[in-house]
């Protein structure tokens, strides 16, 4: 697994093969924190291996094991918390918690599992052990991918603002927010690696046609990306920077994954044969034909195909819709999940406030040394790409909080103002630390 391992091959098989969902009322329990830390050790490992390319032996455990599925609903579920449990919780009379890091871990873990996705997703066969789930996981991208579009048409979201002030569940909601945008950019690479698949994912003979739910929508929502007025700034290294004039005809990582979702789903042979553009959608692509330069060209040479392909299709009549009998698959698991828990949403999150959320101290204090295990400061500095930021201004850091060792800080200017949100949780990492 790499010079640097966080896992043993036996560990990471036992660790694969425990894998599962959780319902939505026992997210943050005792179990659910376990399979949470497994998780991210097999995150971490899993870049490690990728980094390392000596193989990746979490892919093909996840595959073997049949477990993509399994991460999926899990994500699905994650996703409906946040969405449906979370608001009830933090509009609670009676929740006021004096620390907020077990239910940071909740919101965390979504962005937990789509970036193992992400890494993982890369290879073909794992996209293939998904199954049926491959339409969930779909849904669930053109919902991310929907909430970009709706950001790209406001401009970038807004810098993040400290404030010394706001209680410990409003920056709570605004660190769910601000991550919500960089879950919603690991899901569209990992839509992206789902169209390098659709040959192989829905290979269906003539004359019965098999339709996933939402397919015209993906191509549409790709495109209105790219049709977006022209960005003056990009996200790169998990923060919004300003492009330079020189480097604005450059391709950025993330408008380079929406070109190549379009390529693969335009211009695969199955994708063209099952599906009729409308009148509508053939004028948004024939849009693209502006941004098809000469220098886009060169830095994505395979776009010179889709380039022939609007050519041919503005001098082409949109077709009627074929007669063949028409089979759509649709996406079950979110809607299961919303059948199955509709109404208790609030007796949800009033069990989890008196049984979850409301740790005494000796246990903060057991799970505080627990994610200290988890975390490994030398792994933890060999996945990450970039120099460390300051975590009151954002700038490039150098120097580390001596106590806790978890945060980053560019001078000490900056840790005095971060110490009133980073206290609390400082001291208990430090005294984890001392308990080991």
């Amino acid at each position: 697994m790499g010079d640097l391992e966080l896992l043993l091959p036996g560990e990471a098989d036992v660790l694969v093969r425990g894998l599962r969902s959780f319902p939505l009322r026992e997210m943050g329990s005792g179990g659910w924190n376990q399979q949470h830390e497994n998780l991210e050790k097999l995150n971490m490992q899993a870049i490690l291996d990728a980094t390392a390319s000596q193989g990746e032996p979490i892919q093909e455990l996840l595959v073997t094991h049949g477990k993509i599925p399994a991460l999926v609903e899990e994500l699905i579920a994650v996703e409906m918390w946040k969405q449906r449990v979370f608001p009830v919780l933090c509009r609670l009379e009676d929740f006021k918690p004096q620390n907020t890091f077990p239910i940071y871990m909740v919101v965390h873990h979504e962005a937990s599992i789509v970036n193992l996705l992400e890494t993982v997703f890369f290879h073909k066969e794992v996209c293939e052990s998904a199954e049926d789930t491959v339409l969930d996981l779909v849904d669930y991208c053109h919902r991310k991918l929907t909430l970009l579009v709706a950001r790209s048409d406001c401009g970038s979201p807004p810098e993040e603002e400290e404030s010394q002030y706001g209680t410990p569940i409003q920056e709570l909601q605004k660190q769910a927010e601000r991550m919500e945008f960089e879950i919603s950019l690991k899901a569209l690479s990992v839509l992206r690696y789902i169209t390098d698949c659709v040959d192989r994912l829905w290979p269906v003979p003539q004359p019965v046609q098999l339709q996933w739910a939402d397919s015209e929508s993906v191509q549409q929502l790709l495109a209105c990306w790219l049709l977006s007025p022209g960005k003056l700034q990009q996200f790169e290294g998990g923060r919004w920077q300003t492009v330079a004039p020189s480097e604005q005809q450059k391709l950025s990582k993330l408008d380079g994954q929406v070109w190549i979702a379009l390529y693969n789903l335009l211009l695969s042979p199955e994708a063209r044969a099952r599906y009729c553009l409308t009148s509508f959608a053939k004028g948004q692509l024939l849009k693209l034909r502006a941004f098809l330069t000469d220098t886009l060209l060169d830095q994505l040479p395979n776009l010179a195909d889709l380039q022939g392909f609007l050519a041919h299709l503005a001098l082409t009549e949109t077709q009627p819709p074929k007669k063949d009998l028409v089979l759509e698959q649709i996406p079950e698991i979110w809607e299961r999940l919303e059948r199955e828990n509709r109404g208790k949403w609030q007796a949800i999150a009033k069990h989890q406030l008196r049984h979850i959320f409301s740790p005494s101290e000796q246990d903060l204090r057991l799970q505080a040394r627990r994610w200290a295990e988890t975390y490994r400061l030398d792994v933890l500095e060999a996945v990450t790409p970039e120099r460390p930021r300051c975590a009151f201004c954002s700038a490039e850091a150098s120097k580390r909080c001596s106590r806790c060792q978890n945060e980053w800080y560019c001078c000490r200017e900056c840790q005095v103002k971060h110490w009133e949100k980073h206290g609390k949780a400082c001291v208990l990492a430090a005294q984890g630390d001392r308990a080991k």
